[in-house]
């Protein structure tokens, strides 16, 4: 059978799943991989492969097993420096091994934003013990934020506010981080008036933008995004250069998520991810088109049409609260007719829980903004999750 690519999809979470969808509608052909069987997105793909990606040998296997077209990561656990040789040697990766190399970890994306760049960030220090932490908090002051250099969806991220904390601060960012150093980013804590995702899509015909998408986060995770976040065209203009700078820097064609604080129209840069974002999840009814068909269209070279929003848009989370091996899901109509907009809901389909994993997500169409955040609540709040055998 003939495709129009071969993928090898590296990361099989939620944003691989939708991720799946969007290939296989442009007919490629998609192995999905994971460090654990039964994935969201394996259940959708043409083949899968469960191997840890942090193992540099495992990885050179699937890739030569396999031969793609594309090596499209989905997460930042990879041994990055083995897509550094495979770019070397020929395979693609996406966007570019650069950007893959640049962004597993956070001090790697600081450094080009705001030392090669010259992007404004937040003052910050790196930390290896608890004692050079401390010289991070004195240098940033207090409160300040304490993350793992490497970690996904804001895991093992505190804000500290006094002295006091900021040894359990470096506890819990070590506990949380991934991969196999200990190392952290103290970070000034910017007194923000909101924060932003701006969906960026570097294509072979120049860098496209979706409308910016607020969002907001507990316990350092995404709990619900909204489109569009209300901004002043000075400010978007601001983002639009300083994200067009860094994906310009990191090279290669597809979708990445920009994040920054913004402050009246100062705009301040957060991070980077060089992939579909969770918050960008607001899109997939929000806009034509969605995040993964953006970054399949930009991977593949195919046109991107004018990006058409359907009107104020909000997603919400559904989360888990406990763990369990078996879960079952109830009240779907209930949240399917949630009054006051257009509702839609995703469900992840992982095959476990743990406490505040995320599960799925409501997605609502309304009048304003303000409404669609509500009614996306209320449908994520209808449903309910079972945790007994079926």
């Amino acid at each position: 059978m003939a495709f129009t690519a071969r993928i090898l999809l590296l990361g099989s979470g939620e944003l691989g799943r939708e991720f799946v969808v969007s290939a296989k509608r442009l007919g490629c052909h998609v192995t999905a991989c994971d460090s654990y069987d039964n994935a969201p997105a394996m259940q959708l793909a043409d083949a899968r492969e469960v191997f840890s990606m942090l193992d540099p040998d495992l990885l050179r296997a699937a890739v030569e097993k396999h031969r793609p077209d594309f090596v499209v990561p989905e997460v930042e656990a990879i041994r990055t420096e083995v897509l550094a040789e495979l770019e070397a040697a020929g395979t693609t990766i996406v966007p570019s091994a650069r950007a893959t190399v640049v962004t597993m970890n956070r001090d790697g994306i600081r450094e080009v934003a705001a030392v090669e760049l010259g992007l404004r960030t937040s003052r910050y220090l790196y930390a290896e013990t608890l004692e050079q932490v401390r010289e991070g908090a004195a240098h940033t002051g207090l409160p300040c934020v304490i993350k793992p250099v490497m970690s996904s969806s804001g895991k093992g991220q505190s804000t500290v506010r006094a002295e006091a904390d900021l040894e359990p601060a470096w506890d819990y960012a070590v506990a949380n981080m991934r991969g196999d150093r200990a190392r952290v980013i103290v970070e000034e804590f910017v007194d923000f008036d909101y924060e932003i995702t701006l969906l960026t899509v570097r294509t072979r015909e120049g860098v496209l933008f979706c409308p910016p998408i607020g969002h907001r986060q507990e316990r350092g995770d995404y709990q619900e995004s909204w489109q569009p976040a209300a901004m002043s065209a000075t400010a978007i203009a601001a983002a639009q250069d300083m994200a067009r700078k860094v994906v310009d820097d990191l090279g290669g064609y597809g979708l990445f998520g920009v994040e920054f604080f913004v402050k009246d129209d100062a705009v301040i840069f957060s991070e980077l991810s060089p992939r579909p974002h969770d918050t960008g999840m607001v899109t997939l009814i929000s806009q034509d088109l969605t995040e993964f068909d953006l970054h399949t269209r930009a991977i593949l070279g195919l046109p991107i049409p004018a990006i058409t929003s359907h009107g104020p848009s909000a997603s919400a989370v559904i989360l888990a609260d406990r763990a369990s091996d078996t879960v079952g899901y109830e009240g779907l109509a209930d949240a399917l007719a949630t009054p006051g907009g257009t509702v839609e809901v995703r469900i992840f389909a992982k095959p476990t829980t743990r406490p505040y994993r995320r599960m799925g997500v409501a997605l609502a169409l309304a009048e304003s903004t303000d409404a669609a955040r509500r009614v996306a609540a209320e449908a994520a709040a209808r449903v309910r999750l079972r945790y007994d055998p079926a």
